[in-house]
């Protein structure tokens, strides 16, 4: 962190995802977090990244195509041709429902905060 950033104002953001809370990040953060801010994150807190609801849609009508794509490029065109068939309403809906979403993720911290 200190290579990273060289102000007194560090902070570090560990939103829990398996991934990222594997026994050797976990150790380290442990060991030295007393060198720099942690922001809380609760575990299982509302996905606040709207690109992983269009990635799950694209994911989703790739999935259901028959004959499924056979090759990076056949992926390719079927990823485009998907995304050209999302209604607008669709993408719109999604960023005016993000209010929503931050509220839930505070409610969830305050929950969760210790």
């Amino acid at each position: 962190m200190s290579i990273v950033h060289s102000d007194v104002l560090e902070q570090f953001q560990q939103d829990n995802a398996t991934p990222h809370a594997s026994r050797v990040a976990t150790k380290w953060l442990q060991e030295h977090f007393s060198e720099f801010g942690h922001f809380h994150w609760p575990p299982k807190s509302p996905e606040m990244n709207i690109i992983e609801d269009i990635r799950d849609a694209l994911l989703h009508a790739v999935e259901n195509r028959s004959p499924p794509p056979r090759t990076p490029m056949d992926l390719w065109t079927v990823l485009k041709d998907e995304w050209c068939e999302f209604p607008p309403r669709y993408l719109q809906t999604i960023v005016e429902f993000m209010p929503h979403r931050v509220a839930a993720h505070l409610c969830v911290g305050r929950a969760t905060q210790y």
